[in-house]
């Protein structure tokens, strides 16, 4: 397969320069210039949000820089974590006085660099918390659900904490609320072929022709089983049950439902997907109230979707609703 690059080791740094070009409302910062900001002054008293991740997920995570969403980015190279350093320039660059959520996925790296980076700014005089999404059922048991992953619902805490912040919510308060959406959404996910790193000669993990990882992880990390096709039908009626096997801790029959491409997958077939999970939703009872289909977490040029529920209350539904702006989605 072959890429659209000048370097392997260039990769990064390039793709992220393109990106603020191409977007002015972002630019980098922090001395490895791997942190996105937003190229307007923020609010002075904000709660500001930072977060932070491996390349090769656009647009997760520094996409979602911009108003009613996130302040700062930290960027790491290609599947792998942001160094210490650049989480720190994250943090400092969110702050605008009244602390700091940390809001990432929950990966070893990534928890533990943004933890050292917390610990040192508030060195600083600078309050944070830190909130990680763990949404993907495939990762761990309902039992052990700190363990798991986060994924493409870490969107919908991305929103509802940047809303909170946008309304001049204290910290406590904003991460409150980030928590409540991490502890309500469930997201499961599926490949039907690899992506290729940059600089690699073959697919660090292979998915054969025709058939489907069902629970590949957004890094390539085995899934819950491996099988032939058979149709979108009948992956949307599994992927339903999987998603609605666990009681959130309040009852509630009405959703935010997000139906994402992992990179190959069109849109054309979103939409197939989409229209089968719909009616395996509705045979359930559940009413949708949002609803977002398209590339919004990706593995680059991984073939394969994920789907995630978010289950509303008023108060998250509220959240969801506020507007926000970033160059890949806007909510007005």
């Amino acid at each position: 397969m072959t890429k659209i690059i000048n370097a392997p080791g260039t990769y990064v740094d390039e793709s992220l320069e393109g990106l603020c070009l191409a977007h002015p409302s972002l630019k980098l910062v922090g001395d490895e210039c791997r942190v996105v900001v937003r190229s307007r002054p923020k609010s002075a008293g904000k709660v500001g949000i930072a977060s932070g991740g491996g390349f090769g997920h656009l647009p997760l995570f520094c996409g979602y820089v911009g108003p009613g969403l996130l302040d700062a980015c930290a960027v790491g190279n290609v599947f792998e974590g942001p160094t210490v350093g650049t989480s720190l320039d994250s943090i400092l660059n969110a702050d605008t006085g009244a602390g700091v959520l940390c809001l990432i996925g929950n990966y070893g790296g990534d928890r533990m660099n943004f933890e050292m980076a917390a610990s040192m700014a508030e060195d600083d005089g600078i309050r944070s918390e830190l909130v990680l999404g763990t949404d993907d059922v495939a990762s761990a048991t309902e039992e052990e659900k700190d363990k798991r992953r986060g994924v493409a619902g870490l969107l919908f805490a991305y929103k509802c904490a940047g809303a909170a912040a946008e309304e001049g919510r204290d910290l406590a308060e904003v991460a409150r609320i980030a928590r409540k959406a991490v502890d309500r959404t469930r997201t499961i996910g599926f490949a039907l072929a690899p992506c290729l790193m940059p600089g690699r000669d073959a697919p660090a993990f292979e998915v054969a022709p025709g058939t489907v990882e069902f629970g590949m992880g957004i890094h390539g990390e085995p899934g819950l089983w491996r099988k032939p096709f058979s149709s979108a039908e009948a992956l949307a009626e599994e992927m339903v049950d999987k998603l609605l096997a666990e009681k959130v801790s309040e009852t509630s029959s009405r959703v935010a439902l997000l139906v994402n491409s992992l990179g190959a997958s069109p849109y054309e077939e979103l939409f197939i997907l989409h229209r089968s999970v719909r009616a395996h939703l509705a045979d359930h009872g559940i009413e949708i109230a949002r609803v977002m289909v398209g590339p919004f977490v990706t593995s680059m040029e991984m073939a394969g979707a994920s789907v995630s529920l978010c289950f509303l209350d008023e108060e998250l539904e509220t959240m969801l609703a506020a507007p926000a702006q970033c160059p890949f989605w806007a909510v007005s």
